[in-house]
């Protein structure tokens, strides 16, 4: 199923409207920043095996780049309220084979993956506010948009039913992280986050036997903050 971008991208404007709106009632303060690391995907696999046949699965990912974008509000000296927009590449390899008494498929094809998050996030830090350094965990959800398509030569064995060349698929996602941030000078600042985002298995689908394991999108991010 294809869901189109702009969608999200109003509704990321309209968090991003009444974080502005909530910072004029409570007069808190505001900021934005940018960020950029590694995301690393969980791999999977599957199997059935019968007493004439065999069939496995695997998925084989790639650490690739990471990025985002966010804007907050601080409501309390322990409380922030957040939106995101994020951005990953990785490649993976998708691996299928199937034996049976008179026939055996096989295949190992590469595929690009991109995938773009939008979410609203809950900070809870443990340190007040006026603090150099405030280490917190969040809690936040949204949605991914995945997109797959060849990116290389595939090996074909036999007449296995491979992969669409393209696709595209949307999630409900729900993501925890843990993070710092360190005050450099006057209204900006350091942040570190490592995080997992998790979503419904939109690629176990392009294999057989299919992959149900719940994917995990793990990222390390740096980057910097500006406060109003």
């Amino acid at each position: 199923m294809k869901l189109g971008v702009m969608p999200l991208v109003i509704f990321f404007l309209y968090l991003l409207a009444g974080v502005a709106s909530a910072q004029s009632l409570v007069k808190q303060s505001v900021y934005v920043g940018g960020m950029g690391g590694i995301a690393t995907l969980s791999g999977d696999g599957s199997a059935i095996v019968t007493a004439s046949s065999a069939s496995t699965s695997l998925l084989d990912p790639k650490n690739g780049g990471a990025a985002a974008i966010f804007a907050g509000i601080h409501v309390f000296d322990y409380v922030s309220l957040q939106t995101d927009y994020g951005w990953n590449r990785n490649d993976i390899a998708l691996v299928s084979t199937s034996e049976g008494p008179n026939s055996g498929n096989f295949f190992r094809e590469p595929e690009s993956i991109t995938q773009q998050a939008f979410l609203a996030n809950v900070l809870i830090y443990f340190r007040r506010r006026s603090s150099r350094i405030r280490p917190y965990v969040s809690e936040g959800g949204g949605a991914v948009l995945l997109d797959t398509r060849f990116s290389g030569r595939a090996i074909v064995e036999g007449s296995p039913v491979l992969p669409p060349a393209t696709s595209h698929h949307w999630s409900i996602a729900l993501r925890t992280l843990v993070g710092i941030d360190l005050r450099i000078r006057g209204p900006w600042y350091l942040r570190y986050t490592f995080g997992e985002t998790i979503t419904r298995n939109m690629i176990g689908d392009q294999v057989a036997p299919a992959q149900h394991r719940i994917p995990k999108n793990f990222q390390n991010l740096f980057g910097v903050y500006f406060r109003f």
